[in-house]
């Protein structure tokens, strides 16, 4: 009896995790990809001779499913987890100081750090410090926890607008990639809980030290190949139809637009609709945006795709900045009582020129900066990044550059949870994997592995009547 056919649709970390898992158990795997490289919304571009991420992506040590991911991909020395959590934080005119956990048992790992923290008045603090306690009783999966924002809860609980600011929309903006006045409680709970409650190291964030190519993109391709997982770039699905007792796969025509943007020139990322006609298969696993998921499955699921419709969407803007000089001695810093809400020093991984910092910028929740042109963003962020590092005022700007991901996640608002699925869709052969899927976790790496070895248990135990466990 040969080995059924198992089709993955998208090459992000959802679908290289689902096919990998697929492959593990027998199965003959192909994957589809639309754009002509690997790792999905995580990658990276050149320009004028630097390699550049489109974003930054960090991740937690409690990121389990990710880390054994990079751990397979052997790219785990492309990446650093402190020793402990450590947050530069930098304001206009004030000396840096750093948020860092201490030795002690959750939560008075993090007692000291808030005690210390100059930018809530003491008052403040103590009352940050109760809400923290009371965030850490609550249940994530209570529905009536998804059905009010975490800002309108922590201000029942005596966070003004500064608190939510100063220090709980510093993990909640990079996380959620919304403010906390806009964002589920539920995925907030979920959040502090997770990475910073549950033990004292979850939280001890992650780097990619080389570029996201060099972490998940070039690896994932060796990895896929050694797996027997048979990889078609630039091959964009049109439709998925039922066809006896599997599925076909079809190409879809014309080029594709991307959710990603670089101004300047740039190479053709997507597919140009040529080539071969479709795939068939037993079993699909559809691993891509969830506008584009819709797409594919309403056909055959009408009212699942127009619930997926409805997660909406929630922008990244990034801003990639070459100095003349070293400016900033931080390796990655948090902005507080400034527009600037992350920066990190990318220089060594990008292939900076010598001498030159090259600090990106990352910005969550940017509805308006999706809105904004180059130049009037260089115009709002130029003066604010040259006001956080003192030796910026006096560098030369060389370069000046600005990534948008215009669908970079679902939007973590109230809602939020009756409207992502599971990865069994009701139709057997078919599931469903990314971070918009229902993972517990918001839209991030961890998030997107998990949900690709949900989907693979789930089309497996379809089509080899078998359980994975990842």
């Amino acid at each position: 009896m040969s080995a059924p056919r198992v089709v993955v649709i998208g090459g992000g970390l959802a679908g290289i995790a689902a096919a990998l898992d697929c492959a593990d158990a027998g199965a003959q795997v192909t994957l589809v990809e639309v754009r002509r490289r690997l790792g999905g919304a995580a990658y990276s571009f050149e320009r004028e001779g630097m390699r550049l991420d489109n974003g930054q992506h960090v991740f937690l040590r409690c990121c389990t499913a990710y880390r054994a991911l990079l751990a397979r991909f052997g790219s785990e020395r492309h990446v650093h987890v402190q020793e402990r959590l450590e947050i530069p934080v930098m304001s206009p005119g004030r000396a840096t100081v750093v948020l860092r956990r201490g030795t002690l048992p959750p939560p008075l790992h993090l007692a000291g750090a808030l005690a210390r923290y100059p930018h809530l008045r003491p008052a403040q603090r103590w009352s940050a410090a109760l809400a923290a306690r009371a965030l850490a009783a609550l249940d994530p999966n209570d529905p009536e926890l998804d059905r009010r924002t975490l800002g309108d809860w922590l201000s029942d609980l005596g966070q003004n607008e500064h608190s939510l600011a100063a220090l709980w929309d510093l993990i909640a903006l990079p996380t959620l990639n919304l403010p906390a006045a806009e964002a589920s409680l539920a995925l907030g709970a979920f959040v502090f809980q997770t990475g910073l409650l549950a033990s004292a190291d979850a939280g001890d964030i992650g780097f990619h030290v080389g570029t996201l190519a060099d972490v998940i993109g070039d690896p994932a391709e060796t990895a896929l190949l050694d797996a027997g997982v048979e990889y078609r770039l630039g091959w964009r699905a049109g439709h998925v139809r039922r066809v006896g007792g599997g599925f076909e796969v079809g190409r879809g025509g014309g080029p594709g637009r991307g959710d990603s943007e670089a101004e300047g020139p740039g190479e053709a990322d997507f597919d140009d609709g040529g080539g071969e006609d479709g795939l068939s298969a037993e079993a699909i696993v559809v691993a891509l945006p969830h506008g584009r998921a819709a797409g594919l499955i309403e056909a055959l699921l009408p009212a699942q795709a127009q619930a997926m419709r409805g997660l909406g969407s929630s922008p990244i803007v990034n801003l990639h900045v070459v100095f003349d000089r070293v400016v900033c001695e931080e390796p990655f810093a948090a902005g507080v009582d400034t527009p600037v809400q992350y920066l990190f020093d990318r220089s060594a991984a990008a292939g900076a020129p010598a001498g030159c910092q090259y600090l990106a910028v990352s910005l969550s929740g940017a509805e308006r900066e999706m809105q904004m042109s180059v130049e009037e963003l260089r115009a709002r962020y130029l003066p604010a990044i040259e006001a956080l590092p003192p030796r910026a005022r006096a560098a030369h700007v060389e370069r000046f550059l600005a990534t948008r991901e215009h669908a970079a996640t679902f939007r973590a608002a109230p809602g939020t949870a009756a409207l992502r699925p599971g990865p069994d869709t009701g139709v057997p052969g078919l599931a469903l994997a990314g971070t918009w899927t229902a993972t517990g976790w918001p839209a991030t790496l961890e998030s997107a592995v998990i949900s690709g070895h949900a989907a693979a248990r789930t089309v497996l135990s379809t089509v080899m009547g078998q359980a994975v466990h990842a």
